[in-house]
């Protein structure tokens, strides 16, 4: 009998090469991806093409926003809690391994290659967490790993999988040559979460408007950000694809722009007060090319009448 499971892929070369191993251990394998602002399916979409296995694609939006207003064990350098994260897909992978009738949920990890989220101890949380102990198969390291129920019922071939550990990489290159995998993105990156800069505009919107509003989190993606310092948001557009991006998102709030002169249109999440307007309108104006007292500012809500106090404009807190 053989085994038949779902692999996590993101679409880099160890999600790739778990495929790969998990085949040659006589398994039918079919990939499972997540996707969400913050991280693309777009490199997994184009793996499992390349390799030839069905792809489902979960949103996974929703149970981010919930691990990073709470996560259970804490984030790693940025706003990315990635123990949780993991172990959160995996469940979700398990919940679709049992509506198929599969054997197991396989992961590309390889032991000690992360300091932090892959060294033993982070394996065996992330397994424990996710509620599928014994069904979690790791074929690049599975030698160095306790067997699991697929293998000990002999659906799957243990000798064929693989004993890898460490930092080094040159016995993936290896493995990717024999198997013929050849488009694979680079390992580090690939997640919005794990940037600090993006992390700080995150925990920002975390602190004020919160992540409820998906599209506000979506919007995380593009444009300046300020914050007055009445703790008003304030989403500037850079140019006229991310105008007309503010203008469509459906965000409830003010929207202020120039009249007569090329500029960014802003986006006031909520129901500011007259007073951020005119602070808003102060912003708008200094980033417009007319004459930044004299040239009208409108709003959704009504005109913002000039002239604008650019020291208004300075107070704006740049996130």
């Amino acid at each position: 009998m053989k085994a038949r499971g779902l692999s996590l892929m993101s679409g880099g070369l160890d999600s790739q090469l778990a495929v790969k191993v998990l085949q040659d251990a006589g398994a039918e394998v079919e990939g499972i991806c997540f996707e969400t602002p913050f991280f693309s399916s777009a490199a997994a979409r184009r793996a499992a093409s390349a390799l030839g296995v069905r792809l489902h694609v979960v949103d996974f939006t929703d149970d981010e926003c919930r691990l990073i207003e709470n996560p259970p064990h804490g984030f790693g350098g940025a706003m990315n809690p990635c123990i949780d994260c993991h172990a959160t897909m995996i469940r979700r992978a398990g919940e679709m391994m049992a509506e198929l009738g599969y054997d197991f949920v396989a992961t590309g990890e390889v032991l000690n290659q992360r300091p932090m989220s892959q060294n033993r101890q982070s394996l065996g949380v992330v397994e424990r967490s996710s509620g599928l102990a014994g069904r979690l198969v790791r074929p690049l390291c599975a030698q160095l790993l306790e067997p699991t129920i697929p293998e000990q019922e002999g659906k799957l071939d243990r000798t064929r999988l693989l004993g890898l550990s460490g930092r080094r990489r040159e016995p993936q290159f290896e493995l990717a040559k024999k198997y013929g995998v050849v488009d694979y993105p680079s390992p580090a990156g690939g997640c919005k979460l794990t940037e600090k800069g993006f992390g700080h505009r995150l925990k920002d919107l975390l602190e004020h408007e919160g992540l409820k509003d998906r599209r506000l989190v979506e919007l995380l993606l593009i444009a300046r950000r300020f914050r007055l310092p009445d703790g008003t948001g304030v989403v500037l557009g850079r140019d006229a694809r991310e105008n007309a991006a503010l203008k469509e998102c459906g965000v409830p709030g003010a929207l202020v722009y120039p009249v007569n002169c090329p500029g960014p249109t802003a986006l006031v999440p909520g129901a500011p007060s007259v007073e951020a307007l005119a602070k808003v309108a102060a912003l708008v104006a200094a980033w417009s090319k007319g004459d930044q007292l004299t040239d009208p500012i409108k709003t959704n809500v009504g005109e913002v009448p000039p002239p604008y106090d650019r020291a208004q404009f300075l107070s704006s807190q740049i996130l």
